[in-house]
């Protein structure tokens, strides 16, 4: 004769690895939002952005939003800084040491012909 099984005991158990799921998504969450540098945005811009993202059903710009994103995850943009993170154009994710690079960059290279 089989053993019966404890359907309470396995209830409890999915609970419980259930609650640790959803905890371990809301903390990587935040640390993505701390890595792409948006926890300096306010939190009402961060949730209009987040909301704007979520109701584009432009499946170009959905495309282009998975793009940006796959290549930060693969270190092929590796910037820190929410501002180069916001835009949906594809030349505004480049890192911080490309946009210190681009001729565009005024601070740092009026900090450089500064002491000179």
């Amino acid at each position: 004769m089989r053993k019966p099984r404890d359907y309470d005991a396995e209830l409890k158990a999915l609970d419980d690895k259930a609650r640790q799921l959803k905890h371990r998504k809301v903390q990587q969450l935040g640390e993505l939002v701390t890595a792409t540098g948006a926890d300096a945005l306010s939190i009402e811009e961060l949730a209009g952005a987040l909301l704007a993202m979520v109701s584009s059903a432009e499946p170009a710009r959905r495309e282009a939003w998975r793009k940006r994103g796959a290549a930060f995850f693969s270190g092929e943009r590796t910037g820190t800084s929410g501002r180069q993170l916001e835009g949906p154009g594809g030349g505004a994710g480049s890192d911080e040491r490309g946009a210190a690079a681009q001729p565009g960059s005024a601070p740092s290279s009026a900090r450089s012909e500064g002491p000179a």
